[in-house]
Order: structure tokens, then C-alpha cells, then sequence
């Protein structure tokens, strides 16, 4: 079974950017975020909507605001940067990250087992199985 969110009047509005609330969602009037609970009721055409990104919520979540607690929209994101003027620059050898080379089996440590398990020994040489001690 999967799960998806419904779709409503928030996911018209696009983040981070104020809209009227009169033209996004009709109703009664309501309150600012910013004057609180004990704030005055405003007519939806002096309401802005704005859609706020939530860290655990990839909808988001709509706050209203009067005009003297309005946020500014958010700035435009920076310009992506061309990696391929980056990369052609660079030598292809400089480019390549040098990880742990992995280890062959043949040039591992040899591991005590128990001869009765067959199961590794800790270091203290007692077997987790039958408790044997193993040198």
C-alpha cells in the first residue's frame, strides 16, 4: 500500500512567496500568525498566504499574515555552476580520488577458529559457541 498526501488549494501556492488569501481560499475571516490567538479577525482580502518548506514535510505548510507581518519573498536561488568548465580544466589524473585499495583474501591475517564450531574466536581465544579455549 502506499501512502500520498491529498491534493488541495496549498499545493497551488508556490514556497515562500506571499499571495492574497481571497484568491487562493474563499471563507470567513480569520487571524495573522504574527498577531497571535488574541490578535484581530481580518477579511481574507487583507490576509497574504504564504507556503513555508517543512525539514520532514516535502508539502510544506501555509501560514496567513496581515500586511505588517508579511515576510519578504525569498530570494532567487544562485545560478548553477557548469562543471564542465570546471572539470576540463582539471587533468583527468588529478581528478581521481585515490581510495583503500581492497584487500586480497591471500593477504589477509589467517583468523582462529574452533576446531569444533568452525566459528572465529574472539581475541581472548574463548569460542561464542561452546566456550572452548583456543590457543
Amino acid at each position: 500500500m502506499k501512502i500520498v498526501s491529498s491534493s488541495d488549494w496549498r499545493d497551488a501556492i508556490a514556497f515562500d512567496a506571499p499571495v492574497l488569501v481571497a484568491d487562493v481560499v474563499p471563507g470567513e475571516p480569520t487571524r495573522c500568525v504574527g498577531c497571535g490567538a488574541e490578535g484581530e479577525l481580518f477579511d481574507r482580502s487583507e490576509l497574504w498566504a504564504v507556503k513555508h518548506r517543512h525539514p520532514k514535510h516535502h508539502g510544506g505548510f501555509v501560514r496567513f499574515y496581515c500586511a505588517a507581518h508579511k515576510p519578504e519573498p525569498a530570494p532567487a536561488p544562485p545560478a548553477p555552476i557548469e562543471l564542465k568548465k570546471v572539470r576540463a580544466s582539471t587533468p583527468r589524473a588529478e581528478r581521481r580520488v585515490a581510495g583503500p585499495k581492497p584487500v586480497a583474501p591471500s593477504d589477509r591475517p589467517l583468523r582462529t577458529m574452533c576446531p569444533d564450531c568452525f566459528v572465529e574466536v574472539s581475541a581472548g581465544g574463548d569460542c561464542g559457541m561452546c566456550g572452548a579455549q583456543v590457543v
